[in-house]
């Protein structure tokens, strides 16, 4: 019988991270499409969920990505995988941050990806995590080029766009409130391309 208790500390300890902010019937449909319960992925990989709700709570592994209306703590369906790939949970922390010749940067995004709020991403690894980052900031730069405008800079930007448009979800209301604004898919994506139409 899985521990009420533990599930309601992460409850707790995901609405410290994300806030309090209520799901509604669109944002619980775009997340069960997207994402998958946890003791349900539990299940399948023949995990103990309670063990890995302790592992969430102790920032071993991240937190879910949602928690639907219902309470139910949704995940990727990649949550094991890194952990797999580092050769287990023990080592993966200095796995992950080894992607990263900046200690401190490393740690930065250890950090933001034990809160579970890489939800910006189909698969999050940390290769993913730095082409979403080198993407997010060549497009935010691009309008600044000495050729901006040209045939060759729209076409260049939109590659970079269409490659971001690749890696990233919809996303959902949901994450334009814990985020306090809007996604980086608003921003770098929809803004740019109705701002800067394909040539």
């Amino acid at each position: 019988m899985p521990d009420t208790d533990l599930k309601r500390r992460l409850a707790v300890r995901f609405r410290q991270v994300n806030g309090d902010h209520p799901m509604t019937d669109e944002d619980d449909v775009y997340v069960s499409a997207q994402f998958t319960p946890l003791a349900e992925l539990c299940a399948t990989h023949g995990r103990d969920v309670d063990a890995v709700r302790r592992l969430m709570l102790a920032r071993r592994l991240p937190l879910p990505g949602y928690l639907r209306s219902d309470g139910t703590e949704m995940v990727s369906a990649d949550l094991f995988a890194l952990a797999d790939e580092a050769g287990g949970v023990e080592p993966l922390e200095a796995w992950f941050t080894a992607h990263w010749s900046d200690p401190l940067a490393g740690r930065a995004e250890w950090n933001a990806y034990l809160s579970g709020q890489y939800v910006c991403l189909h698969s999050v690894t940390p290769a993913a995590i730095q082409r979403k980052e080198s993407l997010t900031a060549a497009i935010g730069a691009a309008a600044d080029e000495a050729d901006a405008g040209s045939a060759q800079w729209s076409e260049r930007l939109h590659a970079l766009i269409d490659e971001l448009d690749a890696l990233e979800p919809a996303f959902t209301a949901y994450d334009r409130l814990r985020f306090g604004g809007p996604t980086s898919r608003d921003t770098c994506v929809t803004a740019m391309r109705a701002r800067f139409p394909r040539s």
